[in-house]
């Protein structure tokens, strides 16, 4: 999954903006961990096609500015209230020290179109797996699973297990592993984000992970890693998000997943 770099900030319900967003480390090479930028912003009722068209002019001031920052916005398809997810990467930490000009040009568009229609967000770090994920792609679904863990050892040596044994099984992951970065008691501590062409993908049959590790190691081997993986678990939530490629801009060189 992706967001604009540095963020959407909202400090209450004030949107801080596109422009302390930093630069994509689109250089970074695929099999080097980079960090994903996370903003959730849930837009106010009836303000949907207000908040869409601030989005629409902020980017186009953005690259009238020659702005060279990419992003991907994403659009929650279940749970309560309208919600967005603005994603990006960073490849260091240095970015977040970066500003952009481009950005600073387009922030009345900002403080007097989209925040006025966003009702509350969240921001949130996390750090990709590439050793633990599939090559990168450009989807237009993905489901993500979330998960909180009470022994991080054994949910990561299981999360390893079953990575491998999918990857024998198939060629490789079939996901993007995440490892979140900090965060209040309500983030998640990992995520796995599983893509798909479009809807219809998923109506695709295939063999569970599980089914796959009883073909690689076994039932009872199976059995073992499924059931130290639910004892290191302290929540589990999932939500399915579709990319609006009118609110993205992804790198033309690189699409990453």
């Amino acid at each position: 999954m992706y967001i604009l770099n540095r963020s959407f900030l909202i400090l209450g319900i004030i949107f801080f903006s596109f422009i302390l967003l930093p630069r994509n480390g689109v250089s970074q090479e695929n099999n080097q961990s980079r960090i994903l930028s996370m903003s959730e912003l849930t837009v106010k009722p009836g303000q949907d096609s207000i908040f869409r068209e601030g989005v629409k002019s902020w980017m186009e001031c953005y690259l009238e500015n020659d702005g060279d920052w990419d992003w991907n916005m994403w659009r929650r398809v279940q749970g309560e209230g309208n919600v967005y997810l603005l994603t990006s990467y960073m490849s260091s930490w240095a970015e977040m020290d970066e500003s952009d000009e481009a950005g600073q040009e387009c922030t009345s568009i900002v403080q007097n179109i989209i925040n006025p229609s966003v009702e509350s967000g969240a921001y949130n770090l996390a750090r990709t797996v590439p050793e633990l994920s599939a090559q990168p792609m450009q989807p237009g679904v993905v489901y993500v699973n979330f998960w909180k863990t009470s022994h991080w050892q054994n949910f990561t040596n299981t999360v390893r297990q079953v990575s491998d044994a999918v990857r024998s099984q198939e060629g490789e992951p079939r996901g993007f592993w995440y490892y979140n970065i900090g965060g209040g008691p309500e983030a998640s501590d990992a995520f796995v984000v599983t893509p798909y062409e479009n809807f219809a993908a998923m109506d695709e049959s295939m063999d569970s992970v599980w089914e796959l590790v009883e073909r690689e190691h076994g039932e009872r081997k199976k059995n073992e890693l499924r059931n130290t993986f639910a004892e290191s678990t302290d929540d589990h939530w999932s939500y399915i998000y579709r990319r609006d490629s009118e609110l993205s801009r992804p790198d033309a060189e690189e699409e990453e997943e």
